[in-house]
């Protein structure tokens, strides 16, 4: 049987990346890291593009890796992309914390970690406020955009909630690329490896 490749191939929405904008990996794209994956765009220059992987959750805690935390319970973190794995990323919500840097309205990058300890160390909510990562992701202008018009990526804009929710992280790519309309919902129910099915 002949089966329409067309059918398993993506095509572009025509939103060009931006910082705060999400890339959406197509259906397909069979990377062990990119594979299923949302990144946040968290740096968009001429120079220097620069993700955070929002739906990849690592196997132990923060809490293990860091001590003194003293968080009542594990906190999440992810792998942020396959650049610095030993390098701590996070993203917040939280205003006037020192050095942060804005990435779209209400989520900020980094900044003063000591005053994100003493906000865990007071008990305050973690979910839906910060999210910590391991790595980042990183390419040239010239590499997205070509990995784009190959339609390894779609461009999408997600809320401030949905992407700092760690219980919606795991269902984070099937409701980005349906959010981008029918046709896109149709390829979120296709099997990642449809060979194999």
């Amino acid at each position: 049987m002949n089966i329409d490749d067309e059918l398993f191939r993506i095509e572009t929405n025509h939103i060009m990346p931006a910082q705060g904008r999400v890339l959406i990996s197509e259906p397909f794209l069979s990377d062990r890291m990119f594979g299923r994956s949302v990144v946040l765009l968290v740096e968009h220059t001429d120079s220097s593009i620069m993700g955070l992987v929002l739906n990849k959750p690592l196997p132990f805690p923060l809490n293990a890796v860091l001590r003194g935390l003293n968080a009542e319970g594990p906190i999440p973190v992810y792998q942020g992309g396959p650049l610095c794995t030993d390098t701590l990323f996070f993203l917040h919500t939280l205003d006037g914390v020192n050095d942060s840097l804005p990435i779209s309205e209400g989520i900020y990058l980094n900044g003063d970690f000591e005053s994100i300890k003493d906000y865990i160390r007071h008990g305050n909510p973690i979910d839906g406020k910060i999210r910590f990562f391991l790595g980042y992701s990183g390419w040239d202008s010239d590499q997205l955009d070509r990995e784009i018009k190959e339609n390894t990526w779609l461009v999408g804009k997600e809320r401030v909630g949905e992407l700092m929710d760690e219980a919606s992280s795991r269902t984070l790519w099937y409701h980005a690329l349906c959010n981008l309309g029918k046709k896109y919902a149709m390829w979120s129910r296709f099997p990642q490896f449809p060979i194999m099915n």
